[in-house]
């Protein structure tokens, strides 16, 4: 993979139909239940939504999402809004892909977090997919929890 890019894949089975995964998954209101760091959304719509998380230090951080790809029941793709806000410094593309398969009485749910970083951040691709993966391994949990 070349310097610069990280891209992480996380899966799960979960004890649910696909269809109840989907219809989670598919509603940006319910990523405060599931995703980490989601402390409220705004802005949802058709295809966009914005989570706004909150830092460590109690500031809001609002991060925009494009829905790219929504084909029920089955796979979700986010494509990150960059222009304009803090993570362009940082990062120049980033998508979330979200597939779901049946699994025996279950739900494979499979997550890949593309990230593109940005000069000189590009040599920090380690540290930021070690994150990406606890990331997407909470989201995993968070979603087996709520769908249990």
């Amino acid at each position: 993979m070349p310097a610069g890019v990280t891209s992480v894949e996380r899966a799960r089975v979960i004890a649910a139909a696909p269809g109840a995964v989907w219809a989670i998954v598919a509603d940006p209101h319910h990523q405060p239940r599931w995703w980490p760091g989601v402390e409220r959304m705004e802005g949802v719509a058709d295809d966009r939504f914005t989570q706004v998380l909150r830092t460590r230090r109690g500031r809001p951080v609002r991060v925009d999402y494009a829905i790219e790809e929504a084909t029920a029941p089955r796979l979700a793709v986010w494509r990150q809004q960059l222009r304009g806000s803090p993570f362009a410094r940082v990062l120049s593309a980033a998508e979330i892909r979200i597939e779901l398969r049946p699994d025996g009485d279950g739900t494979r749910v499979r997550i890949a977090h593309d990230q593109r970083l940005r000069g000189s951040n590009r040599t920090g691709g380690w540290m930021l997919a070690r994150a990406t993966r606890r990331r997407l391994d909470e989201a995993l949990a968070g979603l087996d929890a709520i769908l249990a």
